[in-house]
């Protein structure tokens, strides 16, 4: 195989879409009119809330889908698809609808996050790529968002790349930590692809290749006058590090006028060690001196920095935001929820499943998200039938998630829909924001959430209810299948 080719994605899927897609069109329904519903079933971390990522590689994937000859002659060569499927192939496009969430938006268990309208076999075929994007993508957003809260303001950057699953992970793992509130990263090239900033200064090899720690620091002020941090755990940070970066400080920088620069701790008693070292460069004069810390953390390990007094400016995070260490899977789904008929009326579809939580939510939906006039803060996502709309001049009840029993009663709220048209008969319909305004939009938004929604532990239920009656429609086909 040629490595340096680049990889046609529309092969990047389940063997069964392909075989399910060879018995669609041998049983006649290769035309029929399917919706799937993409949604996640519970927040990572046991969290209050997932922040929604992935729709540009979605976006670039459906405008690509396409099978090449040496695609076609692969699966000739499987000996399992008719000659008729793979003309079929030859010709294949994506000709239907998608609506989506937006990147950056909050977003909550058992709501319709990506919504596919389009022929079965098209439908099928996108499946295993769409959850790939959106599962991991959201995935890291969330966890990033997590670290920026937990650092209260303090800068944030993703250092993971030498730790993420695959080139992938590590490529679009920074552009989804972006999005969640990072502020940049140390992979070049998601800064190349999608204007991630990226920067870096040290590593612990540039100190050791000099005679001395001194010589080392000095070299990189001389060379990277605006833009010296340097990294002081080497050797012994208090006794040697930060008196060594001090040193070169005054005799690189302080006749430049240079007050800008910074150090590094990458090992040791972050807490201990950054408070003792911000004294000392308090006491040179040094007030301006940015101290950063790395060395696996995460939002809890952060948190914890900061209650003891820890004294750092930035944060770089890596293993435990590139992969999501602490529960590392999103758990997305893609489900059939409605086909239409010949007459094109809309019939629902549902999953049945022992398990409560695996019974899908029928119908193609719409998803609103309520909010309060008075403050502004999201307080209900609401899931309603294609063709029902929210009155704001109506009062509005929802069952309260923790208790069925409950309800609360909305007056004055106004109404947002959430998802919004990508894709209309294979065309691309979304203008996208460029990633700095994903960026600033995710920020607006995770501020509608209420503090209790936020929390890392044991937060507030955020209400998702269907209306009445799309929970009747459920209903009713759950009683239809016993």
């Amino acid at each position: 195989m040629n490595t340096e080719k680049k990889l046609n994605m529309t092969m990047l899927c389940d063997f069964y879409e392909l075989t399910m897609g060879n018995g669609y069109y041998q049983a006649g329904l290769n035309d029929e009119i399917t919706y799937f519903d993409v949604f996640f079933r519970s927040v990572p971390d046991k969290g209050g809330f997932a922040i929604c990522a992935g729709l540009g590689q979605l976006i670039e994937y459906i405008q690509n889908l396409h099978f090449d000859e040496e695609d076609i002659a692969y699966l000739r060569g499987r000996g399992l698809f008719s000659e008729d499927f793979l003309s079929y192939l030859k010709e294949f496009r994506f000709t239907g609808d998608i609506w989506a969430i937006p990147e950056g938006t909050p977003i909550f268990p058992q709501e319709p996050v990506v919504t596919v309208r389009a022929p079965a076999i098209q439908a099928q075929l996108i499946e295993t790529f769409t959850l790939l994007a959106i599962n991991h993508q959201s995935l890291i957003a969330t966890k990033a968002n997590r670290i920026v809260r937990a650092a209260e303001g303090r800068t944030v950057l993703e250092f993971g790349s030498r730790r993420a699953q695959g080139t992938d992970g590590a490529i679009t793992g920074a552009r989804a930590a972006y999005i969640g509130g990072c502020a940049g990263t140390a992979c070049t090239i998601s800064d190349q692809l999608f204007g991630v900033p990226a920067g870096g200064t040290m590593a612990h090899a540039w100190v050791q290749m000099f005679d001395t720690q001194y010589e080392a620091f000095k070299t990189y002020c001389e060379l990277y006058p605006n833009n010296a941090t340097l990294l002081v755990d080497t050797y012994n940070t208090l006794k040697s590090g930060v008196p060594d970066a001090i040193r070169a400080f005054d005799e690189v920088l302080k006749p430049r006028g240079i007050k800008k620069c910074g150090i590094r701790l990458d090992s040791g008693d972050i807490a201990y060690l950054t408070r003792k070292a911000r004294k000392m460069l308090d006491d040179a004069g040094w007030t301006e001196c940015r101290i950063s810390a790395s060395n696996s953390l995460d939002e809890y390990i952060i948190r914890d920095l900061l209650l003891q007094g820890a004294k750092v400016d930035l944060f770089g995070v890596g293993e435990r935001m590139i992969t999501a260490s602490s529960q590392p899977v999103f758990g997305g789904v893609y489900k059939l929820v409605a086909v239409e008929d010949a007459e094109g009326r809309v019939c629902p579809k549902i999953k049945i499943s022992e398990n409560v939580d695996k019974i899908t939510n029928p119908h193609y939906k719409r998803v609103y998200r309520i909010f309060d006039k008075a403050t502004g803060k999201a307080e209900a996502d609401y899931i309603t039938v294609w063709d029902e709309r929210v009155d704001e001049e109506r009062s509005l009840e929802l069952f309260d998630p923790r208790a069925t029993w409950k309800r609360k009663t909305f007056t004055d709220f106004k109404v947002r829909e959430l998802q919004t048209p990508v894709f209309r008969n294979g065309e691309l319909v979304y203008q996208q924001p460029d990633l700095k305004e994903i960026q600033a939009y995710c920020l607006e938004q995770v501020d509608t959430l209420w503090d209790e929604v936020k929390r890392f532990e044991n937060p507030h239920t955020y209400y998702v209810d269907l209306s009445q009656k799309l929970w009747d429609i459920k209903q009713t086909l759950l009683r239809e299948s016993e």
